[in-house]
């Protein structure tokens, strides 16, 4: 049996100094999506704000290490973010967990 290999992340600086609460984990496993999430804001549309916000972020990284603009990258992203939502590839399952 191969050893299996897990990439992580380290924690944010500003998490490791001053403390906070991990509320989303993502891994691709066998090319597909592996969340571990929990609720974490009484109303829903928090949600649409942290999403908003990793996609800015994932714009930057990829305006920074070259190839596309942060603006077409956030183009993409909304693109196939709108697309996903109107015909979902694949919609997982869900449970709670911790």
């Amino acid at each position: 049996m191969a050893d299996p290999t897990l990439t992580q992340l380290g924690v944010p600086p500003d998490a490791q100094e001053q403390g906070g609460h991990e509320i989303l984990r993502a891994f691709i496993v066998d090319g597909g999506l592996s969340v571990a999430l929990q609720r974490a804001f009484d109303d829903p549309a928090t949600w649409g704000i942290l999403l908003a916000d990793v996609a800015r972020h994932v714009a930057r990284i990829f305006a920074t290490e070259g190839g596309v603009s942060e603006v077409e990258a956030l183009e993409h992203i909304h693109r196939m973010f709108q697309a996903e939502w109107s015909q979902p590839t694949d919609l997982g399952t869900t449970s709670a967990t911790n």
